[in-house]
């Protein structure tokens, strides 16, 4: 019993520092937000659009918001930025769970007509509505 206990603690030791260390690849994260089909069907500005894996938020054009957005992401706990700068007009960043450490992606993109933001996971199927609470608490600090 105690090898079996041992296996599984070792097992799941292993599954945290995979997760925690595993390297996140600015080309396959750092990507435009603004092709989601939700924005043509039904997705309003302002509003933010849960989805199993995470969430998008589109927000009007408005002068520094970005820069405004990237401080705030920025000031998020466990929050780095992966890729991108407010100069460059795409910005992605990784903000990390408090207890596994794990990953969410998200990237804001500054285009002629709004912002628009998707915030997604990487390990898993559902974020449990993790990625929508946040937009909508970043939305309220814009």
């Amino acid at each position: 019993m105690g090898l079996l206990a041992g296996l599984i603690v070792a097992l799941a030791l292993g599954f945290a520092a995979y997760v925690r260390f595993a390297p996140s690849d600015p080309a396959r994260w750092h990507v435009d937000p603004s092709g989601f089909y939700a924005w043509d069907h039904g997705g309003g500005w302002g509003e933010v659009i849960a989805r199993m894996d995470g969430a998008i938020l589109r927000l009007p054009a408005q002068e520094g918001g970005l820069e405004r957005l990237d401080a705030i992401a920025m000031a998020t706990p466990r929050s780095t930025r992966l890729a991108g700068s407010v100069a460059e007009g795409r910005i992605t960043w990784v903000i990390r769970s408090a207890l596994w450490g794990f990953p969410d992606y998200i990237t804001a993109q500054q285009t002629e007509d709004g912002i628009y933001i998707d915030s997604r996971l990487r390990f898993g199927k559902s974020d449990l509505g993790v990625n929508a609470k946040r937009l909508q608490l970043w939305l309220e600090q814009l």
